[in-house]
């Protein structure tokens, strides 16, 4: 079995903490989030992505590559599904949490 990824892994977005892109853009807002960490086995809300709520940053910087209408629709939800076979820590189905 591969390693469970965290979003910015899969994506390759270069703005987790250290990444290439963090000088231009910051870190991750989700790889910030601790209130989430150990989600679905994820580092910050790095496997629970879909329950930071984004409103406001998608003018101020790219926090995902996800161009998707919904979470639940993109490629890297599907694949923690699957992983966690179907079994989404029921603590990412309560009310996004808030960034600023």
């Amino acid at each position: 079995m591969s390693r469970k990824l965290n979003c910015w892994e899969f994506r390759n977005c270069g703005l987790e903490p250290g990444g290439v892109l963090t000088g231009i853009y910051g870190t991750c807002k989700v790889a910030q989030v601790m209130k989430l960490d150990g989600i679905n086995g994820g580092r910050g809300a790095g496997r629970a992505c879909w329950m930071v709520n984004h409103s406001g940053s998608h003018e101020d910087h790219p926090i995902c590559r996800n161009s998707r209408q919904s979470c639940y629709l993109c490629e890297f939800y599907l694949r923690v599904e699957n992983e966690e076979n179907h079994k989404i820590d029921e603590r990412t189905i309560e009310k996004p949490v808030r960034i600023y």
